[in-house]
């Protein structure tokens, strides 16, 4: 919400031109730039939007439908059509977003801290904001909007009543954090860290961190760590050191942290001269968490907390998990975890994933008490608002305040006084084929609901990143022509990450088409309410039937197949949509040059079958090599769609680069290209890898933790040796869940506490065990397979593999679990 804004005032704040003024004056308090998300229609202003993908014109009818009198546009298309509105032309939609953020942040009276850094920014976001709770009434980022679009959004958060504000800002180009900087205005600033390596983007890693700083150029105070040389040398180049306050692990800075780690966690000592010597206790051992934590108490002391308080809160700060999750449920029930805050910015997200979920019978909200200052009434009633336009079907309400909903309940509503009550009811509740959210803050204790109502896990899973998917498909979009369509490859379960989860998802990003191998695949995401084009690449004759039912659209490869398919079309007085394949130089399935002939004869004899697109495979578009070859089998392939586009009378999309392709090919882009692999996060020419963002993470826990002499051996065949005195750990992973037996014997290594850890003797069936001498570990630790620091290239390469393997052969016993970060 912003402070109350007339017309008059925001033509004076984005300097833009009033194409139509067919109302009354009236006051605006909510900022939109998606139809879909609005609710108070006649109180919001929208702002259209114009992407490379999406237009936010496109919707201005839309929103108009719901209750929208005032508009900001690029472009004033149709809009004289609508009666009494109010209209403002710009010439940038994204700038006037940033220049009334900007006010309004000018009207804020409180303390804005600016969090920037590598990583870590998120995560110091909430712990500060939990640790300031008692203290402030905080507006804060809403989960990691920190983009040149989610900081205005973030500073609209900001209520009168608030007395201090924590937002995040990340950038991923020169010129961006000037643009956020006069948006924020922060008042204290904290800088987490600077990754090792430069970003996509920047020239050197020293320029990132130069642009990152930008954030804090009117800040009164700018927190960081002094152990990262760059880091302190920069600033103090940059800032006077008034403005400085460093905190080290060693003596010579404003606050000194140590740290003495324990079988409970760990010990900071905090020393400064003008406060004494202070101890916390901590139940974080590794060093991300160390950091993170550090950052939020010195930040907390700058900000006038005392140390008890301080003290009080952090055994609470359990590992926050920083983002919604997607969770099997009993009774093939879908659950949504957000258990970890609540207020209504993140209620509102909450409720807007749910939505982009697959359909289930019941959308079901478990929400307690809304940790929000202001009027309860106001809070409850936008609660109310928010339920009813997402659709819930049933609400269970955890609290005394939220009670109040049922005077005028939204849906369905349940009241409990507490979280065990709602324990004791969930058997009476019936669950069945549900989709459930589970919304709650910390303290009640929602995590034992989500223990309760999810499906038993194999101790293994693989957590897959939608937020990670969708950078990587905004990477691969921005190296596209705007009129290039993108056609996304869901086959062998994609790639493992779940073939329906991520068809929801691409389809919620306006991805044009999706390939499937197999007809059966195409069916299930039908089934699942999948709406986009399928394309089936290797469809067999008992399957035509389904194709037709389900209006999938078979790739047709030889004159035999075609004649079949066409036949059966014939028979049954119906028609299809199909792809051709042209065989250019990879000699796997495809129509050859010479074969052009007999194929038109073919389209002649049977014009029930609609060419969609013709294509081809490249056999080396990932390896420089085989440039030359690439290029001839580019040059031919458009010689022969020229030849069939002669005889067909029309022209289908045309494509031929995959996810390689993309990258090293960029004049061949055609109609579409093909998304495959990157779209996981791996660039196999390695030319841009840091533009991309792991998706896949596959871990396990250690099951049982072992000592053993000089010479000992472990495994099958005896094949391990220990080398001298020492420890090894079985982990709960093996050759049936789709860990390579290649890894045997030291080829294969984990990943336990950010260290690397080697595969000792031959992967067993369902365990493997890795050496883990001199490392500080326990039973139940979390090991990364790979993902998150353990490059699956660099995996693939050691067993003589590709990426593409070790994907696709993650077996479906291992529980995927999505998450929004």
């Amino acid at each position: 919400m912003v402070k109350s804004l007339t017309f008059q005032q925001l033509t004076l704040i984005t300097q833009g031109q009033t194409v139509l003024q067919d109302r009354e004056d009236q006051p605006v308090r909510y900022i939109s730039t998606d139809s879909r998300k609005i609710i108070h229609g006649q109180q919001t202003l929208f702002i259209a939007l114009k992407g490379f993908k999406v237009d936010g014109h496109d919707y201005l009818k839309d929103a108009y439908e719901k209750g929208v009198r005032l508009f900001i546009v690029q472009k004033p298309l149709l809009l004289n059509q609508f009666p009494g509105i109010a209209v403002l032309q710009v010439n940038d939609g994204l700038k006037a977003l940033q220049a009334i953020a900007k006010w309004n942040r000018k009207q804020f009276g409180g303390t804005v801290i600016g969090i920037t850094g590598s990583n870590g920014k998120t995560i110091i976001k909430e712990w500060l904001g939990q640790v300031l709770a008692s203290k402030f009434a905080l507006a804060k980022s809403p989960k990691s909007y920190n983009s040149q679009t989610g900081v205005p959004l973030s500073i609209f958060g900001i209520e009168e009543y608030h007395k201090a504000a924590i937002i995040e800002a990340g950038i991923s180009q020169v010129g961006e954090m000037a643009r956020l900087e006069r948006i924020i205005q922060p008042d204290i600033g904290i800088l987490t860290n600077i990754g090792t390596a430069h970003a996509e983007g920047f020239s050197s890693q020293e320029q990132k961190l130069k642009e990152k700083i930008k954030l804090f150029n009117d800040a009164q105070l700018i927190i960081y760590r002094k152990d990262h040389p760059l880091i302190h040398r920069i600033l103090q180049e940059h800032f006077a050191p008034s403005r400085l306050v460093a905190w080290s692990e060693y003596a010579g800075a404003d606050y000194t942290l140590s740290i003495k780690k324990n079988n409970n966690g760990s010990k900071i000592t905090l020393i400064k001269p003008d406060l004494g010597i202070f101890t916390f206790h901590s139940p974080f051992t590794d060093e991300a968490s160390l950091e993170n934590l550090r950052h939020t108490m010195v930040a907390s002391l700058v900000l006038g907390l005392p140390e008890p308080e301080i003290q009080q809160v952090i055994p609470g700060l359990n590992t926050v998990e920083m983002r919604l999750t997607l969770k099997s449920g009993i009774h093939q029930c879908l659950l949504i975890d957000d258990t970890y805050n609540n207020d209504l910015a993140g209620l509102d997200i909450a409720l807007e994933f749910m939505n982009t979920q697959r359909p289930k019978k019941r959308k079901i909200l478990m929400l307690s008490d809304l940790l929000q200052a202001g009027k309860k009434e106001d809070v409850y009633n936008n609660v109310r608002a928010l339920v009813r336009h997402y659709q819930v079907d049933m609400l269970l309400g955890v609290g005394q305040e939220i009670s109040q909903l049922e005077e005028n309940p939204p849906c369905e509503s349940h009241f409990y006084q507490d979280t065990d009550q709602l324990l004791e009811a969930l058997g009476t509740l019936s669950f069945q084929d549900d989709l459930i959210l589970i919304k709650g803050a910390r303290m009640y204790r929602f995590e034992q609901i989500v223990d309760a109502l999810q499906e038993r896990l194999h101790g293994t899973v693989l957590e897959i990143n939608l937020n990670a998917l969708r950078r990587n498909f905004t990477f691969y979009k921005s190296q596209l022509k705007p009129s290039t369509k993108v056609m996304i490859m869901v086959k062998a379960f994609a790639y493992g990450g779940g073939a329906t989860e991520i068809a929801h998802h691409l389809q919620q990003l306006n991805a044009d088409y999706l390939a499937v191998a197999y007809t059966d695949e195409g069916v299930s995401l039908r089934q699942e309410q999948i709406n986009l084009p399928i394309m089936v690449l290797n469809p067999a004759p008992e399957s035509f039937g389904n194709l037709v039912k389900y209006q999938l659209e078979p790739v047709v490869y030889s004159l035999s197949f075609f004649r079949q398919l066409g036949a059966y079309c014939h028979s049954n007085h119906t028609s299809l949509k199909i792809h051709l394949d042209l065989d250019t130089g990879m000699h796997r399935l495809g129509f050859g040059e010479t074969d052009l002939e007999a194929l038109r004869e073919m389209i002649t004899a049977y014009p029930s079958l609609k060419v969609a697109s013709m294509y081809t495979h490249l056999a080396g578009a990932d390896e420089a090599d085989h440039e030359e070859y690439t290029k001839r089998q580019l040059s031919l392939f458009e010689a022969m769609c020229k030849t069939v586009k002669g005889f067909l009378g029309y022209s289908p999309l045309v494509h031929a680069l995959n996810s390689a392709g993309i990258v090293r090919y960029p004049d061949f882009q055609m109609d579409m290209v093909r998304l495959g692999i990157g779209l996981y996060g791996v660039e196999v020419n390695g030319l841009h890898q840091e533009a991309l963002q792991p998706v896949s993470v596959l871990k396990t826990t250690i099951s049982q933790l072992k000592s053993l002499k000089k010479g000992e051996t472990v495994g099958y065949g005896r094949k391990g040796v220990m080398a001298s005195d020492g420890q090894i750990a079985t982990i709960a992973i093996g050759y049936a869940d789709g860990y390579d037996r290649r890894f045997s014997n030291g080829k294969g290594q984990v990943l336990i506490h950010g260290k690397k850890a080697a595969v000792i003797g031959n992967v067993c069936m369902d365990m493997t065990m890795i050496e883990v001498t001199g490392m500080d570990v326990h039973e139940g630790d979390e090991v990364i397979i790979y993902g998150e620091g353990l490059s699956l290239k660099e995996q693939a390469t050691a067993i003589g593999t590709i990426p593409y393997e070790l994907l696709t052969n993650i077996s479906s016993r291992v529980k995927r679990v999505y998450f929004m970060d």
